[in-house]
């Protein structure tokens, strides 16, 4: 029996990793290429393997520590040591298990970038010169998408830029065309899966004959294989991040335990310190206690119904009001728990679950409601010239299929209430506000799957007609699902309009992060004193939310009454 040291080898382009996980303990027995420990970089979890079987003797790096190739992670007692130096690259291909593959792993590690380090897996003979993968492409500002419809099987022949599956953001369904023709060999998603830029979709047996080389032969001698779209040597260097200590919580110390390294990749780390979450509280679902997204999701849920309380929060509950109360001060979100009711037990009920992007819609608004501080300012604008003005304008260009809605004129309007106050056209920043130099107006519509809002750009720069013209196709994306990320993306200020549908007033949610948003509804005909007798005259009822940390209530005011003024003489745009 031989002593021997297992040491890190080459896990690509990464200088030091983290030690989230040590998988072994001094005297258990280990086989040739069991996981020992997993590490992650800021761009993924890889568990680093044993070049050697035997009984661990001693480990020689815990939680926190950081590592790099040739790092020593435990002495082994081998008795096959003196025939399989461990030193030998070739007796063992050192390579890092990059991942598990499971439905929980896939989720976690989407999201990382095209270049992160790729799963390891032995060519078979299947994966010939001639079989390619497809990939996602590029798909705009959004990461972490959900797959929710198949639309090839393995066998099928598929054309260039033919449909391969559908996935949905919180904004939008789209489907992702194939970057090659050929047969479907293997499909490496399912549905529920979420992909990213960069990851592989399916494997492809090109008729192209031009397909891209396969993956390294098993003989090669290679440390770690990647894939051809993820060399070592057009990998961008990766600066490894520290795990970050939970917010509001001491620093890590490598002696801490367990609780204090929480479980989780990157992504997750990175969505909880935008929530505020600390990690060392949510406990995880995934294997091995790994933290995944809704891991996350259901601790932020809890906390916000009053049913969990965070350390940091409750700890600034304490000290901002110690003497709470059963029922609940509300500080701290110290709330009365969620009502359990069993609503069966009173009459025949159905259950039916809200489509994702429902579900998705209400946590932003749940969002924005708590967490802006919203102010109404409710006015009301005579549209009676501007309403025969628009009937007037469908008449004329009626043969040229454009219709004028009263949105249209709405977000000239706005672009000119915005150009006169400024800071509507603005974002919070910190503590900076981020004032805008364009002007583009989102607009809400109702859609089968939920509310969406499309978002029209430069709306300072187009005409009236270009406006109604480019609104109705906006519009009959969003109802269709076809709308482009990119055409739900950097607006300014929102209308929401409920004009065709009813009501008088009503508060609309601010849609972060902007800091304002108008709310119309349906116009009425009501007797207006002119000075000498009551006439009839078409009144349009407005509601401004505004975020009263950058708009205080004279500003919204003036803004309001700026605005029904132009809808009243729309000569003002002008001006």
């Amino acid at each position: 029996m031989a002593l021997v040291e297992v040491t890190v080898p080459d896990i690509g382009d990464f200088d030091e990793v983290a030690v989230i996980e040590v998988l072994v303990k001094p005297g258990d027995s280990v086989k040739a290429e069991q996981s020992l420990i997993t590490v992650e970089s800021d761009k993924a979890s890889m568990e680093i393997p044993s070049s050697a079987a035997g009984v661990v003797k001693t480990v020689q790096v815990k939680l926190g520590d950081k590592i790099k190739q040739g790092s020593v992670v435990l002495t082994l007692e081998s008795a096959a040591a003196a025939a399989a130096p461990v030193a030998a690259p070739a007796a063992s291909p050192a390579a890092p298990i990059i991942g598990v593959k499971t439905p929980v792993d896939q989720a976690e590690r989407a999201g990382y970038a095209s270049d992160s380090v790729a799963p390891v897996a032995k060519p078979s003979a299947s994966v010939a010169a001639s079989t390619v993968e497809l990939r996602v492409p590029d798909i705009g500002d959004f990461k972490d998408v959900a797959v929710i419809e198949l639309l090839v099987k393995v066998g099928d022949t598929v054309k260039l830029e033919q449909s391969l599956i559908t996935v949905e953001s919180d904004k939008a369904s789209m489907e992702i065309p194939a970057s090659r023709a050929g047969v479907i060999q293997e499909l490496k998603v399912k549905l529920g899966d979420v992909v990213n830029v960069g990851d592989v979709l399916a494997l492809l047996q090109s008729t192209a004959g031009d397909a891209a080389p396969a993956a390294p032969p098993a003989s090669t001698p290679a440390a770690a294989p990647v894939s051809p779209s993820t060399e070592p040597a057009k990998a961008k260097p990766a600066a490894v991040a520290p795990v970050p200590p939970p917010a509001a919580l001491p620093a890590h110390q490598p002696s801490n335990a367990l609780a204090n390294v929480p479980h989780a990749s990157p992504s997750i780390r990175k969505f909880a310190r935008e929530l505020g979450v600390p990690l060392a509280e949510v406990q995880g679902s995934g294997p091995k206690g790994r933290i995944t997204l809704g891991d996350v999701q259901q601790f932020t849920q809890r906390v916000m119904a009053g049913t969990a309380t965070t350390q940091a929060i409750a700890k600034a509950a304490s000290s901002a009001a110690p003497a709470v109360t059963a029922a609940g001060s509300g500080v701290g979100l110290n709330l009365l728990a969620w009502p359990k009711v069993d609503f069966a037990k009173f009459g025949p009920i159905v259950r039916k679950d809200q489509s994702r992007i429902k579900k998705i819609s209400a946590a932003n608004l749940h969002r924005n409601w708590v967490m802006i501080p919203h102010v109404t300012n409710h006015d009301d604008a005579d549209i009676t010239e501007l309403e025969a003005f628009r009937v007037q304008l469908n008449k004329e260009h009626e043969k040229a299929g454009i219709k004028f809605t009263m949105l249209a004129f709405l977000i000239k309007a706005c672009v000119a209430a915005l150009q006169k106050f400024p800071e509507f056209n603005a974002s919070l920043d910190g503590e900076q506000l981020v004032l805008k130099q364009y002007f583009h107006v989102g607009f809400a519509a109702d859609t089968p799957n939920g509310l969406m809002v499309p978002v029209l750009r430069d709306a300072d720069k187009k005409s009236l007609t270009q406006i109604a013209k480019e609104m109705g196709e906006l519009a009959g994306k969003a109802r269709d699902g076809k709308l482009s990320p990119a055409e739900m993306t950097g607006g300014c200020f929102s209308i929401s309009s409920l004009g065709g549908i009813g009501g008088t007033y009503f508060t609309p949610i601010i849609n972060a992060p902007e800091v304002a948003i108008l709310g119309v509804c349906k116009s009425s005909t009501r007797p207006v004193w002119d000075g000498k007798a009551f006439v009839p005259r078409l009144i349009l009822p407005l509601s401004l939310s505004y975020d009263h940390r950058v708009i205080d209530g004279a500003a919204a005011a003036r803004f309001n009454t700026y605005l029904a003024q132009v809808l009243g003489d729309f000569r003002r745009v002008l001006i």
